[in-house]
């Protein structure tokens, strides 16, 4: 059977092409061997919000009597509950696809895809089936899966991934995580939200390390504050699982050597978390076969998502960029357009959002203020703390921040770095008037509604041009 496209993957980058191809009037069909929607509908970004968003709730039944509410009784999380709700929401994102799919006349295609030279498709279904399929392209977004360490091999009881952090069949009454990016900083937060005793361990001397190091310094505090212990400058050496539980050996570095002995310390736990990155789900792919060229991990592209063999494209996680939800989308919209003859202006991975679901949560695009300065820009800085926000001290989430960066010569917007409650809800306007190439004085002169933790992000860039007035 020939299709004008087929993708491999139906996460937010496969989903998406196949969507706009089938609007761009293309035959399609896309081979997932899984459930519809990848791992971020499934087993990543959305059902981890359900997660958090629980976790949250029972945070404010907890401390109801702050907000003049009385509350009789013990308030105990459900932890069967909430992942209960956590699997129910994401089975309804992923049976929101196949009604897309439906409606947009796509063909799935269940099973393991792996592609042949001369523009063809092989599916394996289930049953060890196997069905040849032509196309004039093929699309390639198979994302990637949790990366093992090899003193950190995952058994899936008492070293996991992020797939069984969120479908444990109990509560652990402690975890070590190791690793704090999204994913890591994401579970340390829900699990010690719920009581687990919760450790954070960090190779680097910041968490959070790709945001700002004022960010990244503004979360270690709040989480340390909810209990959190945060280990910086710290390397897992070996996990010891002969036992009940975990012996994690932790070598320390930098200023924290000293404050340990020789430098190690064992920390004992029923869980490890290993939230230490992910690997690009390229094996067995036919990569080799059809002769795509690969690079650290990453099939080699070009801005429009070509490979170097005609015919054959790839995009979200496994190629070069932020291995982000939306930017799988955003490429596989792209690639799709560009095939169709579209004229399509290449994705501007300057003016990516990046957000982080803790509490207080993150939000931040362009550059920090280290690499705006490292890039040779002299800069204009603003700062806000939510401190001073009418609606942050009403809804009583006064913690963190909003900061912009400004190139001091021409005003360009180069950067923005949230810290507080629900600020991944501001961060679009920041990418929208980076887009438009907006100045700051344009931004205060633009009314922002009162109260609203959104007039924040005016009264930092009014703080950078020194028309603050609420500070």
């Amino acid at each position: 059977m020939n299709y004008d496209l087929i993708v491999i993957g139906s996460g937010p980058g496969g989903y998406v092409a196949a969507i706009r191809a089938s609007q761009l009037g293309m035959k399609t069909a896309v081979v997932e061997k899984e459930s519809l929607g990848g791992v971020c509908l499934n087993w990543g970004c959305i059902p981890t919000k359900a997660l958090l968003k629980s976790a949250q709730v029972f945070r404010y039944a907890s401390h109801a009597i702050d907000y003049g509410v009385k509350i009789e009784g013990a308030i105990t999380p459900d932890f069967e509950g909430m992942i209960k709700r956590s699997r129910d929401v994401a089975n309804s994102m992923s049976n929101g696809v196949q009604f897309l799919f439906k409606k947009n006349k796509i063909d799935f295609l269940k099973g393991t895809g792996k592609i042949k030279p001369g523009k063809k498709v092989v599916v394996t279904d289930e049953s060890g089936k196997t069905t040849e399929y032509t196309a004039n392209h093929i699309i390639l977004a198979t994302g990637t899966r949790s990366r093992e360490l090899p003193n950190l091999k995952q058994d899936g009881k008492k070293i996991i991934g992020y797939r069984q952090a969120m479908n444990l069949p109990k509560q652990p009454k402690s975890m070590v995580v190791v690793g704090s990016g999204a994913i890591g900083s994401e579970f340390a937060y829900f699990y010690n939200s719920i009581g687990t005793e919760v450790t954070l361990i960090e190779l680097l001397p910041n968490i959070v390390p790709l945001e700002d190091e004022e960010v990244s310094k503004q979360l270690e505090r709040s989480f340390k504050k909810a209990g959190i212990k945060v280990m910086t400058d710290a390397t897992v050496e070996s996990v010891d699982v002969s036992g009940k539980g975990c012996k994690v050996i932790v070598k320390h570095g930098g200023m924290e050597a000293g404050k340990h002995g020789k430098g190690n310390e064992v920390i004992e736990c029923e869980v490890v978390l290993s939230a230490v990155g992910v690997k690009s789900n390229i094996e067995g792919l036919g990569l080799e076969e059809v002769g795509i060229v690969v690079e650290k991990d990453k099939i080699k592209v070009d801005e429009y998502y070509r490979t170097n063999v005609e015919g054959y494209y790839a995009i979200g996680d496994i190629v070069p960029g932020q291995a982000l939800a939306h930017v799988a989308s955003h490429e596989g919209i792209t690639c799709v357009e560009k095939i169709a003859g579209m004229d399509v202006e290449p994705v501007d991975y300057n003016n990516i959002p990046g957000c982080t679901y803790t509490s207080p949560e993150i939000a931040s695009v362009g550059f920090t203020e280290k690499q705006a300065r490292e890039a040779g820009y002299e800069i204009k800085t603003g700062k806000f703390p939510f401190t001073a926000s009418g609606k942050a001290s009403a809804s009583g989430n006064k913690e963190g921040f909003i900061k912009v960066i400004f190139d001091a010569k021409y005003g360009e917007w180069l950067g923005a770095h949230f810290i507080g409650e629900n600020v991944t809800e501001l961060i679009a306007e920041v990418v929208v008037a980076r887009k438009l190439e907006t100045t700051g004085h344009e931004i205060i002169k633009s009314i922002h509604p009162h109260p609203t933790m959104s007039e924040a992000v005016m009264e930092a860039v009014a703080a950078a041009y020194g028309e603050v007035i609420h500070i």
